[in-house]
């Protein structure tokens, strides 16, 4: 094993090195047996910590969180640079060549002096990058991996820059009652196929009537389930002054503590 001398500050070359030393015949033993698919949700995980960090403003989470991130990417580069792949140097050089590629306005002489403008020449340089020639193309290039509600949003803010989408608030109402209609006609009929079909029909519609009213359909989930659970909260201490747990309330009591909960 190559030394390793301790220093009070490290970059982010000394990263790369002890994520080689970790990897190495005679290094750790998780380390060195773990795989791109063995360690995929542990890059999830790590970036959503991040995500979170940001969300409540804590910097100091942050730069932590930032660093699990950044040995996710050393680790995946790591076990391609062992297989002759590809290394850092072609992982940095990758995204320098995209970002000069589609900053135009910054590397090159094409002029864009407002946000719209840049957004447009990046997704017409990214299509062409991409190869992608029609509006399916696009679309099938969204990440599968992708949140649910997060890849709804995407392919359907792409398919309207393409031509094809609602006009308006109103229609996509329309259309999400209709949708709506369809899921209580497949639940008269008890058809498991059906109602799996016309329930994600419905949350399509909805996230469709949120990115029309410019709300992010995530984000909306996100914060109902907090005060989903800050109400329940509420409800089960309720229930508790008056002597009873959940699972005792009755419909009537439960609906009643409910709505209190929501007036605080």
């Amino acid at each position: 094993m190559e030394k390793w001398t301790k220093k009070e500050r490290y970059t982010f070359e000394d990263l790369l090195a002890i994520v080689r030393l970790l990897r190495a015949p005679d290094g750790c033993p998780w380390d060195r047996v773990q795989t791109h698919h063995s360690i995929r949700n542990n890059f999830i995980e790590e970036t959503y910590e991040a995500v979170e960090a940001i969300d409540t403003d804590d910097m100091s989470l942050l730069k932590e969180e930032l660093g699990d991130v950044l040995l996710q990417v050393a680790l995946h580069t790591r076990m391609e640079e062992e297989q002759g792949s590809f290394d850092m140097t072609d992982v940095t050089t990758g995204i320098c060549e995209k970002l000069i590629y589609r900053h135009p306005h910054i590397f090159g002489s094409v002029e864009a002096d407002d946000v719209d403008t840049v957004l447009n020449n990046w997704d017409a340089l990214k299509k062409k990058e991409k190869g992608q020639q029609t509006a399916a193309d696009s679309l099938q290039a969204v990440a599968r991996s992708l949140p649910a509600l997060m890849r709804a949003e995407k392919v359907q803010s792409r398919a309207r820059k393409a031509g094809f989408g609602f006009e308006s608030a109103d229609s996509c109402r329309a259309d999400m009652q209709s949708e709506l209609q369809e899921l209580e006609q497949a639940l008269a009929s008890e058809d498991g196929q059906e109602i799996f079909h016309e329930a994600g029909d419905v949350l399509f519609s909805a996230v469709n009537l949120a990115r029309m009213a410019g709300v992010p359909a995530e984000e909306t989930l996100g914060a109902a389930t907090d005060r989903f659970i800050q109400r329940l909260t509420l409800v089960e201490q309720f229930a508790a002054e008056e002597g009873k747990t959940l699972s005792e309330l009755s419909a009537v009591e439960a609906d009643r503590l409910w709505k209190r909960a929501k007036e605080q």
